[in-house]
């Protein structure tokens, strides 16, 4: 027997720092005790399949299809917007500031209170420095220039969500961490102090400062190790400042609980809502930029209000879907229900409640046409708020695709 318990150490030094650390003791035992834990396992709200649909032969037919290859990535550099500490450093004329940082990294200045979700600076999203998804163009400015950040919010432990280089860097800073529940263990692993950590469970709340943080359902899962054991929860989040409030949907499916979600939390001012990375091999797991749309429409009572931000999309090549489909879709999606749509370059600060927000296809530029060409881009339906009647459009039918490819 003390052989084998020396091979387990031995494996066990030689896992990456990067699997991070499974729940246990006092953390694991309030995962057994919460109303999402079942069965050895954390439950999707709806029955979702995590594993690809399909055999993996057929998946790699349609990964390795050279003529679909070549439109997964740029043909050029994307413009990435030059942010500076200076533009970030003065106060949001609005009091509600976004900043699309590429994939689902969003700063959000919300009423005199930073929070920053799902930092990923790292240059691949992968335990490894040296395989795995490469980012397709630059972080828009250092993790440092960034300034103080009231709250790091963590939508689940993917490692393109969870980061360990970054949350090691805002580890030296005064940060707090808001996670759902089980992902503590990484982060303490990492050596972020137990204080400094906000394990919530779903429906569960916290406050930062002036922010109110809950955290909310999602349809996804979880795991980083070989070992998935499926012991840490997924979650989107709602973050409410004084005046203003934002939605951030992390990595989810469609499901009905975005309509709980905005009964419950909504209308919001903003929604940040995952559009890429979606595919038929995993259709429970991703939303599709229309399937995206109708969850805005849900999170805002079915009106069209706000404005909603498309993540997930643009920085790293996930799926098998063309790199400009996600901006496509959503740019087709918006104009088909009348909704407002958000589209910044990576870096490209916008006030959401202000007269105007950033709204050309600038991936056109540096992304293959389709077959046919770019579809015309017409006046926009709203480009201020005030410019949408409740009601005008309540997205009771499936917005139109258009494909890119």
């Amino acid at each position: 027997m003390t052989g084998f318990r020396t091979l387990s150490s031995g494996l066990r030094a030689l896992r990456p720092a990067a699997f991070g650390a499974d729940p246990a003791g006092a953390r694991m035992r309030r995962i057994r005790n919460s109303p999402n834990f079942a069965d050895g396992v954390f439950q999707n709200p709806e029955t979702a399949r995590t594993r690809p649909d399909g055999s993996m032969v057929e998946f790699a037919k349609v990964y390795f299809r050279s003529e679909e290859r070549a439109h997964r990535s740029p043909v050029g550099t994307v413009p990435v917007h030059a942010t500076t500490l200076a533009d970030l450093a003065r106060p949001a004329a609005t009091g509600l500031r976004l900043t699309w940082m590429g994939h689902s990294s969003v700063l959000a200045e919300i009423d005199g209170h930073r929070v920053l979700f799902d930092p990923v600076w790292g240059e691949r999203c992968s335990p490894f420095p040296f395989a795995g998804p490469k980012r397709l163009h630059p972080v828009p400015l250092p993790l440092a220039a960034l300034g103080p950040v009231d709250v790091v919010v963590i939508s689940h432990d993917h490692y393109d969500h969870l980061d360990m280089p970054t949350i090691k860097e805002l580890g030296g800073t005064d940060t707090v961490f808001a996670v759902p529940l089980g992902v503590g263990a990484h982060l303490e692993h990492w050596g972020i102090a137990a204080e400094r950590i906000r394990e919530l469970d779903w429906n569960e709340s916290t406050k930062v400062g002036g922010i109110t943080l809950t955290a909310t359902p999602a349809r996804h899962f979880c795991g980083r190790g070989l070992r998935n054991t499926q012991h840490t929860l997924w979650a989107s989040w709602v973050a409410e400042g004084e005046a203003h409030r934002i939605y951030h949907s992390g990595d989810t499916g469609y499901f009905q609980g975005f309509k709980d979600i905005g009964a419950a939390h909504g209308p919001f001012d903003a929604t940040m809502i995952q559009i890429g990375a979606y595919s038929d091999f995993w259709p429970d797991i991703h939303m599709t930029p229309q399937e995206g749309m109708r969850s805005h429409l849900d999170l805002q009572g079915g009106k069209p209000s706000g404005v909603m931000l498309p993540i997930h999309w643009g920085t790293f090549n996930l799926s098998t879907h063309a790199w400009s489909d996600p901006g496509e879709g959503t740019l087709a999606a918006g104009r088909a229900v009348g909704a407002r749509v958000a589209l910044p370059r990576p870096g490209e600060p916008f006030e959401p409640t202000a007269g105007t927000v950033p709204s050309e296809p600038w991936w056109r530029g540096v992304a293959r046409a389709p077959k046919g060409g770019w579809p015309v881009v017409e006046e926009a339906v709203a480009d201020t708020p005030g410019d949408i009647a409740d009601g005008s459009a309540e997205g009771t039918g499936e917005p139109e695709t258009v494909s890119a490819g």
